[in-house]
């Protein structure tokens, strides 16, 4: 900090009091809120009414809201206070097709407000800007990606949300993650009549699906390929002149996936070059990257969520959950994505059973619970000198290595 800024106030009891009068005013709207989200589920960047709440909401708690950000109509960005020490707080609120919020974002995105509208109390005593950044697509496409690339991100010193699910977590690991759509292009004909003729694309996808197999045994360790066919042919009679599929290729790391790629990319053109057929491979949206989850951040983490009477089960930090464009974020400055639970029976994420827990009780006092231990989270790194001073030094550090890059081109 410069010599004339402002004393940072370090009664973090006091503060963290505050925090919680402030959250416990606003519980009424955040949780209407949650509910509205669950209520009104929207696809990946299709997310306008969901957008369009939570910043309506922001402006009207007194925060500077910039609508549309990175060319994005549904994303946005709400600041508030005006310290050195900027603190993002990711807001997610896509649904997943048929099944609405099934992966509990109405539950990430109302936690993320709470956790805005409470830090922002006390922002301008410990000298933080509030940053809650509206980031859509989680579920498929990256728009934590898209608003890192747009420069969004370049002026936050860390990074936090919660994620729902069946139990609190900290510590989890995710995997790197590249989504494609695949097609053959063939030559269709008579099946009995003039199969010769034919180019069989529905024979490429087979051949590709085979390589695929045998490769399995030397794949990476925690490597994951996984597909579904879109369209295989139209009738048995017919050689099939098109065939379509999706297909994830995960691994350990963003390094691992770049590897994995390539074999498995020489998989698909295995198929091509056997049969004739001419391959298209399309990259969907952004790929995203392993999560890396600050241990620093983690720890005040758990102690404000036990503070709140919240259980963590011990667990290994290495458990790694799905992918994220959390990770993204998270290989650029310090970042947490801890889970915040609640009773949702057998259910699973991504099942439509898990949908229908997203409003209950449990779920609005991990809504509530999730916002305040971030809050308390975000005071403890700002009152801590040290962890203060890293946060500002490492944003440093980045900043001054795009200078270098840029100055290199």
């Amino acid at each position: 900090m410069s010599r004339n800024a402002p004393a940072i106030v370090t009664d973090v009891p006091a503060l963290r009091d505050r925090a919680h009068d402030r959250l416990t005013a606003a519980q009424d709207r955040i949780l209407a809120l949650s509910h509205s989200l669950h209520a009104e589920p929207e696809l990946a960047y299709e997310e306008h009414k969901s957008a369009k709440k939570i910043a309506d909401l922001m402006e009207g708690a007194g925060f500077a809201v910039e609508r549309g950000v990175c060319d994005l109509p549904t994303a946005f960005v709400a600041t508030a206070g005006s310290g050195d020490l900027t603190i993002g707080i990711c807001a997610e609120y896509d649904a997943l097709p048929g099944i609405g919020h099934a992966c509990g974002h109405n539950v990430n995105g109302a936690a993320s407000v709470a956790a805005a509208l409470a830090l922002a109390e006390v922002a301008d005593e410990i000298g933080v800007t509030v940053k809650l950044l509206g980031t859509p697509a989680e579920e498929f496409g990256g728009g934590k990606a898209d608003l890192l690339r747009g420069g969004t991100f370049d002026d936050v010193a860390a990074a936090m949300m919660v994620h729902a699910g069946p139990e609190d977590a900290i510590g989890m690991t995710s995997l790197a993650i590249s989504s494609w759509n695949v097609s053959y292009t063939g030559r269709t004909a008579h099946a009995a009549a003039m199969p010769h003729h034919g180019i069989n694309a529905a024979d490429a996808m087979m051949i590709a699906q085979v390589a695929i197999g045998a490769y399995r045994q030397q794949m990476l360790p925690g490597g994951i390929v996984s597909g579904v066919l879109t369209s295989g042919g139209e009738a048995p009679n017919v050689i099939p002149g098109r065939t379509s599929a999706s297909y994830d290729v995960r691994a350990e790391t963003f390094d691992d996936l770049r590897e994995l790629q390539s074999r498995i990319r020489a998989c698909f053109e295995a198929g091509a070059l056997a049969t004739g057929a001419e391959l298209a491979v399309e990259t969907v949206g952004n790929d995203y990257a392993d999560l890396r989850q600050d241990l620093e951040m983690s720890i005040l983490y758990r102690n404000a969520a036990q503070d709140l009477g919240r259980r963590i089960p011990p667990r290994a930090p290495s458990l790694r959950g799905g992918s994220t464009d959390m990770g993204n974020v998270s290989q650029l400055l310090p970042a947490i994505h801890p889970m915040i639970g609640y009773d949702c029976g057998q259910a699973t994420m991504h099942n439509p059973e898990f949908t229908r827990y997203g409003t209950t009780p449990q779920a609005d006092r991990a809504v509530l619970d999730g916002g305040l231990a971030m809050a308390w989270t975000a005071i403890g790194m700002a009152t801590d000198e040290a962890h203060r001073t890293r946060l500002i030094d490492l944003l440093t550090k980045r900043r001054d290595a795009v200078v270098a890059a840029v100055r290199r081109h």
